[in-house]
């Protein structure tokens, strides 16, 4: 009896390829030949799931997004039970900083993806994200919240001090990435930010 394909499985060992080898080389630089030789499977098989590269690319980056939103659930079970507005935004923006090889991969791909979908027809013509407000609307969610609780400063705009924020942190990202900042340094950065924001008791 021939073997049951997984196919959503398959999918995910091409997208893993696709992350690991645009990780090393750069995304512009990545082809479909080249996401089959490190996957193991043929070009073919890679075709028959995503026929084209810029499918290929953007299913990739929707799995780069599930990692990191995985990222993200860990540090804040890491936090315990409850861990507050300040905690759960901290785990938002530090998951986001390129600390570690995940995560420098994260944001590599990322910010690569968002400037080859400027130039790159194909890339343009499909959503950059699904839902490209979400982190903005839910960091603006999470300091409402803290307002409400007398947890961060009332006079403070929410969505403003959410963008702001977002802009901070993938400002510092690429400048980890690119050896002109340490990660102490920007780490320390977002939370000389995030004590102005919120008070002690957050």
């Amino acid at each position: 009896m021939p073997k049951r394909v997984d196919h959503e499985e398959r999918r995910t060992q091409i997208a893993e390829a696709l992350i690991r080898v645009a990780g090393r080389r750069g995304l512009h630089a990545v082809g479909m030949r080249d996401v089959a030789a490190e996957a193991g499977v043929s070009l073919r098989l890679v075709q028959y799931y995503f026929q084209t590269k810029e499918k290929l690319l953007f299913h990739g980056l929707q799995h780069l997004t599930d990692r990191f939103t995985a990222r993200v659930g860990a540090r804040l079970a890491a936090a315990g039970p409850d861990p507050g507005p300040r905690a759960t935004v901290e785990a938002l923006l530090l998951a986001s900083l390129p600390t570690d090889e995940e995560s420098r991969t994260f944001h590599l791909l990322y910010s690569s993806y968002a400037i080859l979908s400027v130039t790159d027809g194909a890339l343009a013509a499909q959503p950059f994200i699904e839902n490209p407000d979400a982190a903005e609307n839910a960091l603006t969610g999470l300091l409402e919240q803290a307002q409400e609780a007398g947890l961060a400063d009332p006079g403070a705009d929410a969505r403003t001090e959410a963008v702001s924020l977002l802009a901070m942190a993938a400002a510092m990202g690429t400048s980890i990435l690119v050896g002109q900042r340490k990660q102490g340094s920007a780490v320390a950065v977002l939370h000389h930010h995030l004590d102005r924001i919120f008070t002690s008791g957050s």
